[in-house]
């Protein structure tokens, strides 16, 4: 039962009473309608779907008379994003079969298929199951899908933290046999694990809010642990691991104009061995369920429970659960990142090729059949190759063999699919949300703006004589962080219609959240709000010093003063 004071929200209610997860979610999706009702679209985002709409189409349809152009958002449950070839060859089958043709690599290493039909929705999360992936989970109030470095490199400790994601995934998926009953044997079972629709848990009504694990590594914060509601730090003892330094509390959501909420690292809480991962994750989750506001959504969140608690606070309450003492987080910090991008040797005879995604979008157009040449690649090249998502939203194609990597070399090319090392670093470092069309919470455009967005910053750069300034890039369509814009070195955040907020002075690390320096900005002036800052950091950078730790260094008051008198 919550420790939190106030009236429970309506979607407390919902999920309260809504037999483990099941509402009428069967006979809906079974009614030949178009959509679901207000109820069962809640339990639905617990079940890996979200329901939205053509938001570009929205207007001329409600003039039109016409109800929304619904259609569903699936999203896939992939720890540490890694997929076998024939389970990708089952998604890109689904993808142009009951989707729009695509699919997205998420940041938290899932898959998503936008533009699926209600009628065809227990289709495709049935036939993902029958490749042994899961939807549960992938959204709604649990533990979300668990991200780590996917990287197959031949490194004991990397392949023992990659399962231990997988292991820590599953042990703390919801009991309830609901999402088998509605979308795969269709029979009510009668012995659940949930009895009488109290999951072990979660309880009746799971999670506050959602709820975001990931590994990392000192030597490589791919996966942005510190952003995560819960991190684990790996720390080594040559070939094992010796333990984890815990990080709790990160998250970046936050809603414009409500101060009282914001994005925020996770801090130091312990230091655990490897064996007491998934003990100590389950108590930490406990006491989010325990005390997190289920008032207020947008306070709701894990970082929330600790800063008006306290650490110390905090603490004391996961070592109640476990019924001893944490030993304190370690003296490490993070030093350094790669996105895994081009070549490299897996240290097993075999390779891996990491190939940049522009925004995660895996498609085919004019230009770049990417879709296409996967599909190739994953059908002739067997039967080690693999696929592998980054949560930089990028894919890794691994156990290509020495005899078949000039075969892998010539598909991408001949599909138009760019070399890594041709693109630039402001481009292969940035990421974007997909917004509009689709997101109901976006406020401006990401996925289809960043680009034009990027050629701009590009072009400035190059006229700055610094065109391979390494900074991350990341555009989002509202405040809630999808793309991780706040730890970025330059990030725009929708505020409204073709207006963001821009922030700086991040870390490619994923360490220092930014700062916001001008408000409002209409997108077609995004690059030369931040030409001040880019023409300083030309003339004052250190050697070697990327863009967000000189703007950190030299301060965003003094540098945004100097550009206000400057300014013509």
């Amino acid at each position: 039962m919550t420790k939190q004071n106030g009236e429970s929200s309506a979607v407390e209610d919902i999920k309260a009473s809504s037999d483990g997860l099941r509402g009428t979610l069967r006979d809906e999706a079974a009614d030949g309608g178009t959509h679901f009702s207000a109820t069962n679209r809640q339990l639905l985002k617990f079940h890996g779907a979200y329901e939205q709409d053509d938001r570009d189409a929205r207007r001329v349809r409600k003039d039109a008379g016409e109800e929304p152009a619904y259609s569903f958002m699936v999203r896939a449950k992939l720890p540490g994003g890694v997929l076998t070839g024939r389970q990708y060859q089952v998604f890109d089958a689904l993808a142009g079969r009951y989707a729009n043709g695509t699919l997205r690599v998420t940041t938290r290493q899932d898959f998503q298929m936008h533009g699926v039909l209600k009628g065809d929705l227990t289709r495709t999360i049935a036939a993902m199951n029958s490749a042994l992936v899961t939807t549960l989970g992938a959204c709604g109030d649990v533990v979300r899908n668990v991200v780590t470095c996917p990287a197959p490199v031949r490194d004991p400790v990397r392949d023992q933290v990659l399962g231990l994601a997988a292991t820590l995934s599953a042990h703390l998926l919801p009991a309830t046999r609901a999402y088998h009953e509605i979308w795969l044997d269709g029979e009510r079972v009668t012995e659940d694990r949930a009895e009488h629709g109290a999951d072990r848990l979660y309880g009746t009504r799971y999670l506050p809010r959602k709820f975001k694990i990931g590994f990392g590594y000192p030597e490589d914060n791919c996966c942005d642990v510190h952003s995560n509601d819960l991190g684990f730090l790996a720390l080594r003892d040559g070939d094992t691991i010796e333990g984890f330094n815990v990080l709790a509390g990160g998250g970046l959501g936050a809603t414009h104009n409500k101060p009282e909420t914001y994005p925020r690292l996770a801090s130091p809480l312990a230091f655990v061995r490897r064996e007491d991962v998934c003990r100590v994750s389950e108590a930490v989750v406990a006491v989010h369920r325990d005390y997190g506001d289920r008032s207020n959504r947008k306070h709701a969140r894990l970082k929330y429970v600790i800063d008006d608690h306290g650490l110390p606070w905090f603490r004391a309450r996961v070592e109640e659960l476990l019924g001893q003492s944490l030993a304190p987080a370690r003296p490490v910090e993070v030093a350094d990142i790669h996105d895994h991008l081009g070549w490299h040797d897996d240290g097993d005879g075999c390779r891996f090729y990491g190939v940049y995604v522009e925004n995660g979008r895996i498609g085919d157009s004019s230009d770049i059949r990417l879709r296409t040449a996967l599909r190739e690649i994953v059908t002739r090249v067997r039967p080690e190759v693999g696929i592998r998502l980054t949560p930089q939203q990028n894919v890794l194609i691994t156990g290509i063999a020495d005899r078949h990597r000039e075969l892998v070399a010539r598909i991408l090319g001949d599909h138009g699919v760019p070399d890594p090392a041709g693109v630039s670093p402001v481009r292969r470092w940035s990421m974007a949300c997909p917004a509009l069309p689709t997101c109901g919470l976006a406020l401006a455009e990401a996925e289809r703006a960043l680009p034009g967005v990027l050629a701009a910053l590009e072009h400035e750069l190059a006229r700055l004589g610094i065109p391979d300034a390494e900074l991350t890039v990341r555009m989002t369509g509202c405040p809630n962080g999808c793309a991780r814009p706040y730890t970025a070195d330059l990030a725009f955040v929708g505020r409204s219609a073709d207006r963001y907020t821009v922030y700086v002075g991040g870390t490619m690390l994923g360490t220092r959240l930014g700062v916001a320096y001008a408000d409002l900005v209409r997108r077609d002036e995004l690059v030369s709000a931040v030409r001040p800052l880019l023409e300083r950091y030309q003339r004052e950078r250190l050697p070697n010093e990327r863009f967000g730790d000189f703007v950190y260094r030299v301060g965003v008051e003094p540098v945004r003063a100097r550009a206000t008198r400057e300014a013509p």
